[in-house]
């Protein structure tokens, strides 16, 4: 096991008092993970809608339809799960315990004989799985959904949903590395490679860390595999945009170069951000193994980039709405800021992390500077409306009359379309008293 300074207190031995972080975790119990139920299952009036489980039940054979929403949205049941265990952990709940008993029932049923698990394309392509991982987040899914059976089952001791997380993650290393006739493929969102590490360490398999890495060093490398799936597809993509491949060049998907090589912060910020945290696990493991330290290095050059050239003083990160991502060092407008939620969560992930690893006061000041900043933003104090981005400086009738704007919500939304925030802050508040 990893073998650090630092140890993290087993989250069932921890009781958060009446503070700031205690009224929030009491809040995601109450308040946040109800609502969130009835937004996933499209019984908010006037909010976007999700139709997750729905989707599921399609899947799953219980019901006729049409797939609805993002290719990812499996992920936001999966985080809702994830958050519904570390509230269990503390608060043991038979009723909350009981819906979320129901909703593994249904992802148990919609999951396939070969263990492939994914809604979008069970119901509208299962002739294209596993055909375009730089936009379709298959990879990525199965990432929520295995950090979601762990903690379930750690919370619980209930094995259901860790057995379709292991059956899927079996499929998944059955398809892919470096040995002949496996694709030498690598998610476009990075999230599975974190997700692996935990699922070797609650059930000790090597091979799942093995995965990890793998995912992690195959990255980058030449020729681009993102290339080879575009000409294999005919050179078509998912987005309407997707003229070239990768649609926003591979700085995008933190593919550019090797990770190891890698010195600045590029692309997609959750995604950079979530490689980072997963670098920082598997560095932890190198250490403790064979001594080897370049996991370390190249994880304190990117953090040195992102927290001295490329990070707001709320503690948010990726500046461009275009890509959601990093652009240069300084490059930090307050009026346009992107500052998505979900980044300043994926930065609390990766100081954590870094924490464990050298216990120094400048990680854990990072963390604190974007969990009570770029975070807490995100949620508003009923639990019922968020923001996706957090600019440091809002105009509200900018917001509606100019285009580089648009992005922009002067108050927070009951929902959205793209709902990856939401059961992400429910998930970090819930889980706050393992930090």
């Amino acid at each position: 096991m990893l073998k650090t300074n630092l140890k993290t207190v087993p989250l069932k031995d921890v009781r958060l008092g009446n503070g700031l972080l205690g009224r929030k975790n009491e809040l995601i119990r109450k308040e946040v993970l109800p609502y969130q139920w009835k937004a996933l299952n499209n019984e908010i009036p006037g909010a976007d809608q999700s139709s997750a489980v729905e989707n599921f039940r399609i899947a799953a054979g219980e019901a006729r339809g049409k797939f609805t929403g993002m290719v990812f949205q499996d992920s936001d049941l999966y985080k809702w799960l994830e958050a519904v265990a570390y509230t269990l952990a503390t608060h043991p709940e038979k009723e909350l315990e009981d819906l979320a008993d129901s909703a593994i029932d249904l992802i148990e049923k919609a999951q396939q004989p070969d263990g492939y698990l994914n809604t979008y394309f069970t119901i509208a392509e299962p002739e294209k799985r596993w055909t375009n991982l730089a936009e379709c987040h298959e990879l990525y899914c199965a990432g929520h959904l295995i950090e979601a059976a762990v903690a379930y089952y750690q919370a619980t001791g209930k094995r259901k949903l860790l057995d379709v997380a292991v059956r899927f993650a079996d499929h998944i290393d059955d398809k892919f590395g470096p040995d002949p006739g496996k694709l030498r493929g690598y998610p476009g969102h990075q999230e599975i490679e974190l997700a692996l590490v935990k699922l070797y360490e609650v059930t000790g398999e090597e091979r799942y860390l093995r995965l990890a890495r793998y995912f992690l060093e195959e990255r980058g490398r030449e020729p681009h595999y993102f290339d080879l799936e575009w000409e294999k597809r005919g050179r078509t993509g998912f987005w309407p945009s997707s003229g070239t491949e990768p649609d926003r060049g591979k700085e995008y998907f933190q593919a550019h170069k090797p990770v190891l090589d890698q010195e600045a912060a590029v692309g997609h910020a959750v995604r950079a951000l979530y490689m980072y945290s997963a670098m920082a696990d598997v560095a932890g493991y190198a250490l403790a193994g064979a001594g080897d330290g370049s996991w370390l290095a190249a994880c304190r050059k990117l953090w040195e980039n992102v927290t001295k050239k490329q990070m707001y003083i709320t503690g948010g990160v990726g500046s461009d709405v275009y890509s959601e991502a990093f652009t240069f060092d300084y490059d930090l407008p307050d009026d346009t800021a992107y500052a998505e939620t979900c980044a300043a969560i994926a930065l609390v992930f990766f100081a954590w992390r870094m924490l464990q690893l050298q216990p120094a006061a400048e990680y854990a000041d990072v963390m604190e500077r974007a969990l009570y900043n770029g975070v807490l933003s995100g949620m508003a104090e009923d639990g019922k409306s968020f923001f996706y981005v957090n600019p440091l400086a809002v105009h509200p009738e900018t917001c509606t009359r100019r285009y580089d704007h648009r992005h922009v919500k002067p108050v927070r939304q009951k929902w959205f379309g793209c709902a990856c925030c939401p059961p992400n802050l429910a998930r970090l508040f819930a889980s706050i008293g393992s930090y």
